[in-house]
């Protein structure tokens, strides 16, 4: 057994009773959220409509509203399942649709139907669905800053699988875990331990859990063969509430993996499920484009304008530079961009790679070049916020591309995407995607096809809504882009 490096101690009184006290804690909050919402939708539906008064009984705004609402929420696991904080905001939105149709039945069952408001319904399912996003978010990120009910876990595991997953799980406000130390037979990787104590090997599994109470344990060791799996389950499962296990399963679409079991429980059967070969899929993600495209357009004009007038002034030429890009089914497309290179561009660019061995191998990597000598004052600035990119809002509405998907490519590129080439004709190539939440141009060529080919495998609504979002940020941030 190699030495420890900490010894373990027992789990803080700020976090020893999570299970107990957070569940009633965050019921608390939904109940505030909806009450906050019927008064929000009330006041604004007398307000609109101020001819006819609509009122409400005590009882249906204290009791059989939120009885409602937090039945679907119990319902859906939201007291006691822990995930990403982008699946809980997927569970409220069924939650709140769920909860306004059953309100909706109840009504006309009990025949009341007449004298309630349509506005104040419409309010209710906009409000609802905001009001317990927001409490949600509030209270658990107070509750992360500040270290309090979250929920001790004990790491397996500490190699590089292990520092690329805790990275992204350490931060993230809907889990709330506390990692209270990790147990490695090998030596760990550094990110992993200056993130928390190490507590021994494998073996030493039952006594650090005896010691300090932990009752999740998460396993991420990929390389552990199904006999020390086994081991590890039937060794720790009287000793805690719940082991999961990070397993090794390569590049598969896990986002549409459904589990089975089989044969009394004695065989696991595993499914996967390609969401946009349905055709209401489809339906909806080309519906979700136009709708948030023409809004988008609307609100952004005067920038776009600006951005025009900026351009012609400082390198007088076309405004717009339409590049040859592959879309859906390999056709392809004029892709719009706001003009960030000198009018005679591909001139210089044959002169430069003739030249330049060191730029010509750059550019036969990525197709990128880090210091591209063709890009203008203007150019520079654009693409460093991403902002060259807004007309491709226009390609949108053509339907040659998506708000959310895979890099729109050139032909040269196709080579390159190997047998995923045809998981990128699937779909229309998208203005913002996996790529440019991830570092942009600091990501390698092979990583941008995995995450091209991870992205239509496993897509769905709310991720494409989480993109967007993460987006925002990254351009914010100015991360990555050249």
């Amino acid at each position: 057994m190699i030495e420890t490096h900490t010894s373990a101690s027992s789990i803080p009184i700020k976090n020893r009773y999570t299970t107990v006290l957070l569940p009633i804690i965050l019921l608390l909050v939904d109940y505030g959220a909806i009450l906050a919402a019927e008064w929000c939708s009330y006041t604004l539906r007398n307000w609109c409509v101020p001819d006819t008064q609509f009122r409400l009984s005590w009882l249906s705004i204290h009791v059989i509203i939120p009885v409602v609402y937090l039945f679907f929420m119990q319902a859906h696991k939201l007291y006691t399942k822990r995930v990403q904080f982008w699946r809980i905001i997927s569970e409220i939105f069924k939650v709140n649709m769920y909860a306004v149709v059953s309100l909706v039945v109840v009504m006309y069952l009990a025949q009341t139907a007449a004298h309630t408001s349509r506005l104040f319904v419409a309010l209710m399912w906009l409000l609802g669905f905001i009001f317990l996003v927001l409490g949600r978010y509030i209270v658990k990120n107070i509750l992360r800053r500040i270290g309090v009910l979250q929920v001790p876990v004990l790491i397996m595991g500490a190699g590089k699988t292990a520092a690329l997953m805790l990275e992204h799980l350490k931060d993230d406000t809907g889990l709330g875990y506390d990692f209270i130390g990790f147990l490695e037979d090998n030596t760990p990787e550094a990110n992993v331990a200056v993130m928390m104590p190490h507590l021994g090997t494998f073996a030493d599994a039952e006594a650090v859990i005896k010691q300090t109470g932990v009752q999740q344990v998460l396993v991420i060791a990929p390389g552990l063969k199904n006999e020390q799996i086994e081991d590890i389950v039937y060794r720790l499962q009287p000793l805690v509430k719940r082991i999961s296990f990070i397993p090794d399963m390569g590049k598969l679409p896990l986002a549409t993996l459904e589990a089975e079991s089989l044969i009394d429980g004695h065989i696991a059967s595993f499914s996967f499920r390609n969401n946009l070969s349905q055709w209401y899929n489809r339906f909806l993600k080309r519906l979700f484009d136009v709708v948030c495209t023409v809004l988008g357009i609307i609100c952004i004009s005067p920038i776009l304008i600006g951005i025009a007038v900026w351009i012609y002034r400082d390198s007088p030429g076309p405004v717009i530079f339409k590049h040859r890009r592959v879309g859906r089914n390999g056709k392809e497309f004029p892709c719009y961009k706001f003009r960030s290179m000198c009018v005679d561009a591909d001139a210089k660019l044959k002169e430069l790679l003739a030249n330049d061995p060191e730029a010509r191998t750059e550019w036969e990597k990525d197709f990128k070049l880090k210091n591209d000598p063709r890009i203008t004052k203007s150019g520079a600035f654009l693409r460093k916020t991403s902002l060259d990119e807004l007309p491709q809002l226009f390609n949108v509405l053509r339907g040659e591309m998506s708000l959310v998907g895979p890099r729109p490519i050139i032909r040269d590129e196709v080579p390159r995407y190997g047998k995923f080439i045809e998981d990128f004709y699937m779909v229309r190539p998208g203005v913002t995607g996996m790529w440019q939440t991830s570092g942009r141009s600091d990501v390698s060529y092979d990583e941008r096809v995995q995450m091209d080919t991870w992205y239509v495998r496993n897509w769905n609504l709310w991720f494409d809504l989480v993109l967007i979002w993460r987006t925002i940020k990254v351009v914010l941030g100015k991360k990555g882009a050249y």
